[in-house]
């Protein structure tokens, strides 16, 4: 089994929950809700994506 960093651990499962929430603003209407759905995932790509890309010493990729 791969020995996964907790902090990666943690960053691919913001990735894969902000990745959901972008499911709905497939939808053709545009609620606020939907809106807000959208904010939210985007913010928790980018905290993901920080958090996976910084897991490992060194230099960021």
């Amino acid at each position: 089994m791969v020995d996964v960093p907790n902090q990666a651990g943690v960053g691919i499962g913001l990735i894969v929950i902000g990745s959901l929430l972008f499911i709905p603003g497939i939808g053709i209407g545009s609620s606020s809700l939907v809106f807000v759905s959208l904010v939210a995932a985007a913010l928790l790509l980018t905290v993901g994506t920080y958090l996976f890309g910084t897991s490992e010493p060194g230099r960021s990729v």
